[in-house]
């Protein structure tokens, strides 16, 4: 990664704070957006790098511009952990879409004629293990979560043998501001197995390392989602069975 280009969305603290600190570690040059302005400037004085605050659905042509005309690598980690039910206010739906995955359509819309002309280029997607499995309490989240990853999906399969790498992250619980933000549905299901946000980095960059698109900092992740696919009624049942849980401790 020395002197690639990099840019991280979402990186003014968590998994995308860690993200910047470990290529930025690694001799990469990184664009630090965030829509909070100081937190933005704060990571990127902490490690040399260049902020670049704003709305990650339009923040690649400022990050092209600030990093010298070129973006190597491309990581789509800003999102929203929005609850609720399929009651939850079209407004909450639409956010979630938007932010969740149209911002990383756009980032690839943006990226890619100037990748296929080099014929190179990596995206990596932050996603969730909810984006494989799903979430209690979290209809929204878990369905934008469905979305990305199969968007990222979709650009491995259509673009890897013309240079594009393409990475989904999908890690459980992290101790993040967002698993706070879970409520007693994040306490119950991803805290007791929470990692740190370091860890999620280190998962990724043994991924790159391996040249693999699915990064599970969670391993056991890969065990639900294979029981998920074998007998969908099986699993559903118990993740029934966690809902219940869930709903008699409110």
């Amino acid at each position: 990664m020395r002197d690639k280009a990099v840019v991280v969305t979402g990186a003014g603290a968590g998994i995308g704070a860690a993200l910047a600190r470990r290529f930025a570690a690694e001799g990469a040059r990184v664009a630090v957006n965030d829509l909070d302005a100081d937190k933005a400037k704060a990571v990127a004085e902490e490690i040399g790098a260049v902020a670049v605050p704003g709305d990650a659905s339009a923040i690649v042509e400022p990050a092209r511009e600030a990093l010298g005309g070129v973006v190597d690598v491309y990581c789509a980690n800003a999102g929203l952990a929005s609850g609720g039910t399929e009651a939850a206010d079209e407004q909450v739906w639409a956010t979630a879409w938007d932010v969740n995955v149209m911002a990383h359509v756009r980032a690839a819309h943006a990226l890619l004629p100037g990748w296929l002309e080099r014929g190179e280029g990596r995206f990596v997607s932050t996603v969730s293990a909810a984006g494989l499995l799903t979430m209690v309490g979290a209809a929204p989240y878990s369905v934008t979560k469905h979305g990305a990853y199969a968007f990222a999906e979709w650009l491995s399969l259509t673009y890897r043998h013309r240079g594009i790498k393409v990475h989904a992250i999908c890690p459980q619980g992290v101790r993040t501001d967002m698993l706070t933000a879970s409520g007693s549905a994040g306490e119950l299901v991803l805290a007791p197995s929470a990692i740190e946000p370091e860890d999620v980095a280190e998962a990724l960059f043994a991924g790159i390392a391996d040249d693999r698109f699915l990064i599970l900092p969670h391993p056991e992740v890969a065990g639900y989602y294979a029981a998920r696919a074998a007998d969908p009624d099986r699993w559903l049942g118990n993740m029934n069975h966690i809902q219940q849980k869930w709903e008699a401790a409110q």
